[in-house]
């Protein structure tokens, strides 16, 4: 126990933020005003995220996320942006939660009946591809199924067990991921997601100020609802989320003191970018297509389309 609380305490550090870049945000001018009360400073163009507001952000939604894993209800992380597929990826397997990192399908949530029927043709194929059904096809029969696979594994494999809807979300890049947002807020389904200065918080239950284009602060958020996540029958994880107050007395002047140096350049030049411009056109989705008022999923199209 005492690893855990070592590694828990050394990621949700003053220290560990200010390293991962999580108190930059975009450029001034392409702000959300709605960011406005998340925002401590300008430097140089650049909004400066206050993560005095970050560090009791990750008190609530840390906590938030423990009850509902106590609860025995399931996270679903998502993040689809070339940036966070891989934390999203490794933290949802190492707690045992289910994850989409690849694409959000139109209906995952809403047309839940739907995807279930998906998971499980997923799961038949895979039977059929080891208990030797392969052996009596032809190449072409073969090959037509292993791609039908090979497709369903990358869009769902990450939610492949998952037998009800989740009991919360864990978002990066509420922009990037809107359609998820707007099925879950229909649903009733909570949210944690990590907002930056160019993000709309409103109508997220547990909004966490900070940057979500640097690797670094991507992976050290999703290590943190991991962490939540494995800690949710102990209450050591929470007890060590409220040992950083004894930071709170410096954090005015850690604050205070930021400035732009030529080393932080790179992580501030990397989060000027959009969602939009990192993203390639294969990925784009049609908001207006997939809100529409009878949601469903024609996967065969969806993947076409890829």
């Amino acid at each position: 126990m005492s690893q855990n609380r070592e590694r828990i305490l050394a990621v949700v550090t003053m220290k560990s933020l200010l390293e991962s870049g999580v108190h930059f945000g975009h450029q001034v001018k392409r702000w959300d005003p709605r960011m406005k009360r998340f925002i401590f400073a300008e430097r140089n163009g650049i909004h400066i995220i206050d993560l005095q507001k970050t560090i009791q952000a990750i008190k609530d939604a840390y906590e938030a996320v423990r009850k509902v894993t106590s609860s025995g209800k399931s996270v679903l992380f998502i993040g689809t942006k070339k940036q966070a597929q891989q934390a999203i990826q490794k933290e949802a397997e190492r707690c045992g939660m289910f994850f989409v990192n690849n694409r959000w399908l139109g209906g995952m949530l809403t047309n839940f009946v739907t995807i279930k029927k998906s998971l499980l043709r997923l799961k038949k194929l895979e039977k059929m591809e080891v208990d030797g059904t392969f052996e009596n096809l032809t190449k072409k029969e073969i090959a037509q199924l292993s791609k039908e696979r090979s497709k369903l594994q990358k869009n769902l494999g990450g939610i492949k067990e998952m037998k009800d809807l989740p009991g919360i979300l864990f978002i990066i890049d509420t922009r990037t991921e809107a359609i998820a947002v707007a099925e879950a807020r229909r649903m009733g389904i909570p949210i944690v997601a990590v907002v930056d200065t160019n993000c709309n918080p409103d109508g997220i239950e547990y909004p966490i100020p900070g940057n979500d284009d640097a690797i670094r602060a991507i992976t050290l958020f999703t290590q943190i609802i991991a962490n939540a996540v494995v800690e949710a029958d102990n209450e050591v994880g929470l007890r060590i989320i409220e040992n950083l107050e004894h930071d709170e007395d410096d954090i005015e002047e850690l604050m205070s003191d930021i400035s732009l140096k030529e080393e932080d350049k790179e992580i501030t030049d990397y989060a000027s970018y959009t969602a939009e411009r990192l993203e390639t056109k294969e990925d784009e989705i049609e908001p207006e297509e997939e809100l529409s008022d009878n949601i469903s999923v024609d996967l065969d199209k969806a993947y076409d389309e890829e």
